[in-house]
């Protein structure tokens, strides 16, 4: 089976592509390497796995691509929610555009589509955990690109177009981006380096992390099972509250260094943690990476011999 991985030069992308290449999938990655890693650029290398320059907004350079995949991931798009408030429109236009580009082609071509949104659709949670049928109402120009995303999938739906829909919470794990990073690589870049440990808010507020294979294994799941027309959760159904997350990167790390606190950030979420009971009855989808786990494997990239005397 051929896989087109839109955005397969991102942090997800290309995590998601050397997990399928390992399980015999045949995947190619499309990139417009705006925001590509060398670390991505060299894994992908490495594995032999082709990585095609194009922007998702271009048809025509789109449509050949598609026509010769089996199935087709998007997920590229542009995913800061800091950077979203200060670009609205750069935001709407990319990230959009680009779905409405992908999705079109893959009804015009009828290959499957799986679409991968976000947790920041549901906005600031009306109850924990969050299910897929809690209402949607983004809180950021990001979320509601996703959000509009979803809305265009599901209408070349009604037209005919088989799809799925993910919607990841914090996924972290080896590669992601210094600049786009979550807190999870800011915490440990920093932790690293000597330096404090910045929390926005109080630090109680929690948050769903799910490690990037562990996402993969449940896109995994997707492409075997194809239940066309849900949507899922992707996260590990776990709240973490952040100021619980920076004292165990510290002492993963071994190193003394303060955690500083500053003012909320527009668009930040009070409470965040996912509802997976849907992709565990539908799918069989378990989780099986600890948050210790992951950190571990996630530091050593960062830190390289991490632990400190």
């Amino acid at each position: 089976m051929k896989i087109l991985i839109t955005g397969g030069a991102g942090f997800i992308g290309h995590n998601l592509a050397l997990y399928l290449k390992n399980r015999g999938y045949n995947v190619i990655a499309l990139d417009n390497l705006e925001r590509s890693t060398n670390r991505a650029l060299l894994k992908l290398k490495e594995l032999e796995i082709p990585l095609i320059k194009c922007d998702v907004r271009d048809k025509y350079e789109l449509k050949p691509l598609i026509e010769d995949s089996n199935i087709v991931i998007h997920m590229a798009a542009y995913i800061s929610v800091d950077e979203s408030f200060e670009k609205p429109q750069e935001y709407i236009v990319n990230n959009v555009g680009g779905t409405v580009t992908v999705a079109k082609t893959c009804l015009e071509y009828n290959k499957p589509l799986i679409y991968i949104s976000s947790a920041a659709v549901y906005g600031s949670p009306l109850k924990t955990p969050i299910s897929e049928n809690h209402p949607l109402n983004p809180i950021s120009p990001y979320g509601l690109s996703k959000l509009m995303g979803e809305l265009i999938v599901e209408f070349y739906g009604k037209l005919g177009l088989n799809y799925i829909i993910l919607r990841p919470f914090n996924v972290y794990g080896p590669g992601q981006s210094d600049t786009y990073a979550g807190v999870i690589t800011k915490f440990t870049t920093r932790a690293c380096r000597g330096e404090p440990l910045i929390i926005y808010g109080d630090g109680l507020q929690t948050r769903d992390f799910i490690h990037v294979n562990d996402f993969s294994k449940l896109v995994e799941l997707v492409i075997e099972k194809t239940p066309y027309g849900e949507v899922f959760n992707a996260g590990s159904g776990i709240p973490t509250r952040i100021v619980d997350l920076a004292r165990l990167i510290i002492k993963l790390i071994n190193v003394k260094v303060e955690i500083l606190y500053a003012p909320p950030r527009p668009g930040d979420i009070r409470e965040s943690w996912a509802d997976i009971s849907k992709a565990h009855r539908l799918l069989g989808y378990h989780p099986t990476i600890t948050l210790e786990e992951g950190l571990r494997d996630t530091i050593r990239e960062i830190c390289g011999d991490f632990t400190r005397s």
